[in-house]
């Protein structure tokens, strides 16, 4: 029976909004164990915020996941290949570890090229809808017209308080059930649970270390919803 370890990634502020949340993903590559008869063996979660000189630097969970199945001689799996990166660049660095991915969307025949020319195809996508995006504004700028709007810095900034509330209530609904798993080992104590997390390499949402009032704020952001 093929080995794998499960890893699960959102990034801060755009939890959920595509899907893919924690417990999604995680029932994602339950289901694709399940019929391939794999049999999971670990798992590591990572709430991804800020950036590092190298991707491992602000991925420790990643880095977690990858000695894992290298020690077991298994396989990292992810729900989706954007889990890992939509960059070549960093699948290839990936792939230069010598451990095996499996990407339950594409299926168990997905090999090294497939990941590669997907992961080419997504980012060419990328950088096309950026450079229309350019283009658009140019030609407007062309034309004499003012970008953005200075009439109505109330309502952006009301606007602005209310996307920061849905990525704090999204970060908070993402690290609630690893709270609960530590809770769950025998963990009680705010500065206990700050600890636990601080020890996983997960990160506050502005990417800071956790302390006794951040777990409480967001326990109690959790217990208001």
């Amino acid at each position: 029976m093929r080995q794998l370890v499960a890893y699960l990634r959102v990034s801060t502020g755009t939890q959920g909004k595509s899907g893919l949340g924690i417990e999604a993903q995680r029932e994602a590559v339950q289901r694709f164990a399940n019929a391939e008869n794999c049999e999971l063996i670990g798992e590591q979660v990572e709430i991804e915020t800020g950036k590092g000189a190298d991707a491992l630097d602000r991925r420790p969970q990643l880095a977690a996941a990858l000695a894992q199945a290298r020690k077991a001689k298994a396989a990292v799996c992810v729900a989706k290949l954007d889990r890992l990166s939509r960059d070549v660049h960093f699948i290839s660095g990936l792939m230069a570890h010598k451990v095996p991915f499996v990407v339950a969307e594409l299926g168990a025949d997905a090999d090294p090229f497939m990941l590669h020319l997907y992961a080419a195809l997504a980012e060419k996508e990328r950088a096309l809808i950026a450079q229309r995006t350019r283009d658009a504004l140019a030609a407007k700028k062309a034309q004499g017209a003012r970008l953005g709007n200075r009439t109505n810095l109330a309502e952006a900034q009301v606007k602005g308080a209310a996307a920061m509330r849905t990525a704090a209530d999204a970060f908070a609904a993402n690290v609630l059930p690893i709270i609960r798993q530590i809770e769950a080992s025998g963990i009680r104590g705010d500065r206990a649970i700050a600890a636990a997390l601080n020890a996983r390499g997960i990160r506050t949402a502005r990417g800071g270390h956790w302390h006794r009032t951040t777990v409480r704020n967001l326990l109690a952001r959790s217990n208001a919803e």
